[in-house]
């Protein structure tokens, strides 16, 4: 009768362990990423990864973080989400323009995931949309590049015709212009994010073309290793530091920091306070980095370039203020104005002194 009591009780401690073993690992919260790019692409995927890290290091065994790399835009993203839901994710970052309408699609067949796009604007219940005001960075480097040019041609590598990317070319070309009347924009598009072949050859001929400035809106740091390969070119990184090219021919850069936002869109899940938002921020909140500016820029080029820096983050300047005009000669902002968020975000057009059209 003990022997079966004893039996008994131990059987009642094992199933308790294993009853709380799977209660914790059920609470664990399961976090997905989707990236357009690889993890060591150096730049845009690159610093959403640094961010999935930071989500592991802030809460440790509490989370578990999963991820699919190079992923194509289109119907194959919609298979990969619905995976990632299928898998047990609470959680899901979609890190690219072209996820936004898989999203979508997948979130409606799960209401109960929570789902976080990048860079897009359609949201539902369980969909929030994030992004970065790029523009910002574009103008300090619009800023530097036409203080150092000495060809007075800057090129711009180009990904896709999306508002974002029109609002960069605009952003750099205006702060360049300003400091630089005689500056002439070249614009190449790559038509894709993260091609390096492509982004070489697209910056070779840029430098072809007389520019010895090159700006970037994709993510590989091959344009940076052509203009070392050309001499005498400058560049600048891109979403990431890319560092490994400095001083010459990165001389700064444009820095995404998603960490914090990642940290506190997951702590909102693990914490049942989780809603729909629409996020949309810059250098002042630190969503935008701006990296080092090397000596290989003149120390008055600098200083007058973190006083931009400094002006943005405090909010006492805004890189689209009047007068400024449509590339038709059009008023768009007059004496002062500054261009409201609507507008910036549905930009589908070139500013005044910018030549050629955008692709449709």
């Amino acid at each position: 009768m003990k022997r079966r009591t004893l039996l008994a009780s131990t059987a009642a401690v094992i199933a308790m362990g294993t009853g709380a073993f799977a209660a914790a690992h059920a609470e664990k919260t399961k976090v997905g990423f989707v990236y357009v790019g690889p993890v060591g692409d150096g730049g845009w995927t690159y610093e959403h990864d640094q961010g999935r890290l930071a989500v592991e290091a802030e809460f440790g065994d509490a989370v578990e973080t999963v991820f699919v790399e190079s992923v194509p835009e289109g119907p194959d993203a919609e298979r990969v989400i619905t995976q990632m839901a299928l898998d047990g994710a609470d959680l899901i970052f979609t890190t690219s323009f072209g996820f936004m309408d898989p999203t979508v699609n997948v979130a409606a067949k799960f209401p109960d995931v929570k789902f976080e796009h990048a860079t897009g604007y359609k949201q539902a219940d369980n969909v929030s949309v994030y992004s970065a005001r790029f523009y910002e960075g574009r103008a300090i480097q619009g800023h530097i590049a036409g203080q150092i040019t000495e060809s007075n041609i800057i090129g711009y590598i180009a990904s896709f015709p999306i508002p974002e990317v029109i609002r960069g070319i605009n952003s750099a070309y205006l702060h360049a212009k300003e400091v630089n009347p005689d500056v002439e924009f070249k614009i190449v598009w790559a038509y894709t994010w993260f091609d390096p072949a492509k982004e070489a050859e697209a910056a070779t001929v840029l430098i072809e073309q007389g520019a010895d400035v090159v700006l970037q809106h994709t993510d590989s740091t091959a344009p940076q290793a052509a203009a070392q390969a050309a001499g005498n070119v400058y560049t600048f990184g891109q979403a990431s530091d890319m560092a490994e090219y400095a001083p010459m021919p990165r001389v700064s850069s444009i820095i995404d920091d998603w960490a914090p936002y990642y940290i506190a869109r997951t702590q909102a899940v693990m914490d049942g306070t989780w809603e729909s938002t629409s996020t949309w921020d810059g250098i002042g909140p630190g969503m935008v980095g701006i990296g080092e500016i090397t000596d290989a820029v003149p120390a008055e080029v600098k200083a007058s370039a973190e006083a931009m820096r400094d002006a943005i983050a405090d909010g006492s300047y805004h890189p689209f203020t009047g007068p400024i005009n449509r590339q038709d000669g059009s008023v768009w902002l007059a004496e002062g104005e500054i261009a409201d968020d609507g507008t910036l975000a549905g930009m589908n057009f070139y500013v005044e002194g910018i030549e050629g059209e955008i692709p449709q």
